[in-house]
Order: C-alpha cells, then sequence, then structure tokens
C-alpha cells in the first residue's frame, strides 16, 4: 500500500529537514510491512528558504513531491493542493513543524488496516492554559449544537484518509473550505486515539488571534444556514415586543393622557434594535459574500514551481 504524507508548508526553513527526516524514518519501518511511501509537500508562498530546501529534498530523495504556491493563499488550499497531488491508497495530513508526531503513522496505518477509513489523531489539552481550554470547549459546545456535522474538540488536521475519503473530499469543489468540517460530513467508518501535543521547536505560529477568530466563523458559517434563521426568529420577537410595548403605550394614554415618553429609554431601545439590525446585516452579509465568492469561480490557488510530472514519471 502506498501511504502519501501530505504536509503543508509556511515559513519553515528551521524544521523542514528535520521533518523529512523523522517522516523518512517512519517509512523504512513500514517498508518491511509491505508499505511504501511518499511525501507531498505544499509551500503556501514561503518567505523564507522553503521552496529551496523543498527542491534539495527532491533532489536526494525521489519519493518528494512539492508544489509552490504564487502566493499564500492559506492552509486551506494548501490542504486541497496536498489531497489533490497525492497518489496514495491512504493520505496522512499533517503539519510540518513536529507538533504532529510523525511516529504516530505507524498507529495510524494499524488502525487503517483495521478497516477505518479515517483515522483520527485527537490533540490532548493537558498543558494548555486554562483559558484557551475554556474558549475552546465552549465554541466546540456552541457550533455543534448548529452545525451539521460533529466536530470534536482537540481533532484537526492530523488524521489518515482512505482513497475514497479523499476523492469524495476532492468531490467538493466548493470555494470556501473548511476541511476540518469536509471531513465529517463525507462520513466512512472512523476511530480516533488521543496524543499529546508536541511544542512547537523553532519559529511562531503563524495563526494570530484574527486569523483564528476568523477560522472559527467560517466553521460555524460553512455546514448551516441557522444564524440566517436565528436573525429572522430575533427579528419576530423584537416585533412582538415592539406590539406588546406600543399597545401598552396606547392603553396607558388612553387611561391616564398622554404622557411625555422617557428620554433615556427611547435611546437606549434605538441604539439597541440599531445594533440588533447591524448585526443581522452582518449575517446576511457573510452568507452573501460566500456566494460571491463561489460565483466568481476562481481557482484555489495558483502553482509557481512543482515536480510532480517529473516525479511521477520516476514513480512510474
Amino acid at each position: 500500500m502506498l501511504i502519501s504524507i501530505v504536509a503543508p508548508c509556511y515559513n519553515e526553513e528551521d524544521v523542514i529537514e528535520r521533518f523529512h527526516a523523522a517522516v523518512q524514518k517512519v517509512a523504512d519501518d513500514l517498508l518491511p510491512l509491505g508499505h511504501d511511501m511518499e511525501f507531498v509537500y505544499v509551500d503556501d508562498g514561503s518567505r523564507d528558504r522553503t521552496l529551496t530546501l523543498l527542491e534539495q529534498l527532491a533532489e536526494h530523495d525521489p519519493r518528494v513531491r512539492y508544489v509552490s504556491f504564487s502566493r499564500n493563499f492559506g492552509k486551506e488550499a494548501a490542504l486541497l493542493a496536498g489531497l489533490r497531488h497525492a497518489s496514495g491508497d491512504s493520505v496522512v495530513v499533517m503539519d510540518a513543524d513536529l507538533q504532529h508526531p510523525p511516529e504516530l503513522i505507524g498507529r495510524m496505518v494499524e488502525l487503517r488496516d483495521e478497516g477505518y477509513d479515517q483515522v483520527l489523531a485527537r490533540r490532548s489539552r493537558r498543558g494548555d492554559r486554562f483559558t484557551r481550554t475554556l474558549t475552546a470547549r465552549l465554541y466546540y459546545r456552541l457550533v455543534n449544537r448548529l452545525v451539521d456535522v460533529e466536530l470534536v474538540d482537540g481533532v484537526g488536521d492530523f488524521r489518515l484518509l482512505s482513497r475514497r475519503v479523499v476523492d469524495a473530499v476532492l468531490g467538493l469543489t466548493e470555494y470556501n473550505r473548511f476541511s476540518k468540517g469536509l471531513f465529517a460530513w463525507v462520513g466512512f467508518p472512523s476511530t480516533t486515539f488521543e496524543y499529546e501535543n508536541a511544542v512547537r521547536e523553532h519559529g511562531s505560529s503563524s495563526w494570530s488571534l484574527k486569523s483564528l477568530l476568523n477560522y472559527g466563523l467560517d466553521g460555524l458559517l460553512s455546514f448551516n444556514n441557522r444564524p440566517l434563521r436565528a436573525a429572522l426568529h430575533l427579528g419576530m420577537v423584537l416585533l412582538t415586543c415592539a406590539g406588546l410595548y406600543t399597545a401598552w403605550i396606547v392603553g396607558a394614554a388612553l387611561v391616564n393622557g398622554v404622557e411625555t415618553p422617557g428620554y433615556v429609554t427611547i435611546i437606549t431601545v434605538v441604539t439597541a434594535l440599531a445594533g440588533v439590525q447591524m448585526v443581522m446585516l452582518g449575517v446576511v452579509g457573510e452568507y452573501t459574500g460566500r456566494i460571491y465568492y463561489e460565483v466568481k469561480g476562481r481557482p484555489h490557488f495558483l502553482v509557481k514551481a512543482t515536480n510532480v510530472e517529473r516525479t511521477k514519471d520516476l514513480i512510474r
């Protein structure tokens, strides 16, 4: 069985060689068991020497296949490119910063041989800051009440996929991609095991607070239209409250005569309703923006350099 390792890379010059050495060792351990391996690296527009190092790795190891983007298109595009260029019977998706331990690949393969199409590695949150753990748990609890698929806290991109899962995911051609949700949406038999997350040894994460918030919103909006329904329901509730308040004002005026309404109350109600309207408009705008990008039909990424065709010839 051929196993493809798909690893998106962004400014990984300090660690990419050690990562490749680690997965090479795993490949050597699996070879006597009848499993061959290829390495698919996707350079997501890195600004350092990542592409140069990938070219050097490809010169010394014919199993290395690399794709380099013309600019930074984001991790979702890099994952898609990696899956498109992976030819293995099974595909292992993992980060190239060694936070996903390569030695767990063997365990994934064992579980795959038991008949599972998806083998998910669930990261333990032991050692994380309390606020981060609490925020993550609250987010997943909220999301799983809204979205049409189940997202598991601690399960990220580190997973093994069978060929039929990869083909199913590649058949989903939407522009706005949330891979974690897509993997859950296609289904197929899956299993999960827990592991201790390794500390990033070099550099810093490219995920800023803004990026994490946007990623969280993508997960919330990509697999349901319930925010739109919630906006509609909230509007109906506010309309009912306004009708009841109007009836109360008119009744009070008929019984007690006309009184001058309170200035503070009016300003508070008007400001609150304006805020609610802006939130509703923002929700509608998010969905409209996604339709806008889908209709444009632009490619998910553009390739600047690759050795895929040459590597295919060597493999054949």
